[in-house]
């Protein structure tokens, strides 16, 4: 039988990577080095685009300290109110780079004199042609609906500018170069999460739950979630979960963690410690054995990338998730109902 276009897609984002990496490192260098002063940088993006802004909120923070704000494209749109963008630096983010949305935004940092950014997969698309500078995801076509490969080409492109951002950009930039290879070993569990997926058939509510970098990760495979098996899948940070959605937690309530080992680890042990108590069922995204070892079903990481580079990997045991699900549940993983690839928004 032969492989969905979503298995394909995501089976190709160790040679995506690869990809994005040899083409655009020196070509991001290039823009660091050339864009003007700067005091703050917004981001407009939609759906998974948006995830991986959420993550540059704080990678590029993280690394760069650059302050990071999230647009909001209809006051640009609908309600014709654009703010004054004193100071920043706009950017983009879009796999087909057509929302009329997002074009805007950056259509109207250029009518105010800023620098403009796009991320997108075509660069020739029209949020392209309204950027001053345009570092394109080189992932090839993208036929099925449910973004996998771009995403994670958004989140590499992203962390290349916060690598060649930071004090040390060489030894930075030298981390991203492990990213192709350990994608290629978590997808090795492909069979595996197949196996594990069937005991998830009649899920139809769950919590996605990650903080830091992986916050973005928690978002994003929600979303797979939802548009993949129709799931009501909802994301929260471990912190604002404590702030009253816990109270939803019942017995055998899905909660999907994403916890490496960074300096989110020991909050999120704790609180796979409190829902267990609650009863809650844990799948638990991570590298660390005691972590999985909490788990009803263990989703491992490969160990050994610093914690601003664990999103790109933390994602893809979610995606294999979603897709197996999806299959096991008899849906078509390429057809999700009531979708299409480009949505335009305004």
């Amino acid at each position: 039988m032969s492989s969905s276009l979503l298995e394909q897609e995501i089976r190709s984002q160790p040679e995506v990577l690869a990809r994005l990496l040899e083409r655009e490192r020196p070509h991001v260098e290039e823009i660091v080095a050339s864009l003007p002063p700067f005091t703050y940088v917004l981001i407009a993006a939609r759906g998974s685009s948006d995830h991986a802004a959420l993550y540059a909120k704080y990678v590029w923070a993280a690394l760069a300290g650059h302050t990071i704000a999230l647009a909001t494209p209809s006051l640009y749109t609908l309600y014709g109110r654009p703010p004054r963008l004193d100071g920043a630096l706009v950017v983009g983010i879009s796999q087909s780079g057509q929302s009329p949305d997002i074009v805007a935004v950056l259509e109207e940092g250029r009518r105010q004199g800023r620098p403009t950014l796009a991320i997108t997969n075509d660069a020739s698309s029209p949020l392209a042609h309204a950027a001053d500078h345009v570092v394109a995801l080189h992932a090839g076509p993208e036929r099925s609906v449910a973004a996998t490969k771009t995403y994670t080409a958004q989140l590499t492109a992203l962390a290349l500018f916060a690598a060649a951002w930071s004090p040390e950009p060489a030894s930075q930039l030298t981390a991203l170069e492990a990213l192709p290879s350990a994608v290629d070993q978590v997808l090795a569990q492909s069979a595996e999460i197949a196996r594990l997926a069937e005991r998830y058939r009649y899920m139809d509510r769950c919590v996605v739950i990650g903080r830091g970098f992986n916050y973005a990760t928690a978002f994003e495979l929600t979303l797979k979630l939802k548009e993949l098996t129709y799931v009501m899948a909802n994301a929260y940070s471990s912190a604002d979960f404590r702030h009253g959605p816990i109270a939803t937690v019942d017995a055998d309530l899905p909660a999907i963690l994403i916890m490496p080992r960074d300096a989110t680890y020991s909050d999120m042990r704790e609180l796979a410690e409190e829902l267990g108590r609650r009863g809650a069922e844990l799948l638990v995204i991570s590298e660390e054995g005691e972590a999985l070892a909490q788990a009803r079903t263990p989703l491992p990481l490969v160990s050994g990338l610093p914690d601003w580079l664990s999103p790109v990997t933390a994602i893809v045991p979610g995606q294999m998730l979603a897709l197996h699900l999806a299959l096991t549940r008899g849906y078509n993983p390429d057809v999700p109902r009531g979708l299409q690839k480009v949505t335009l928004t305004r």
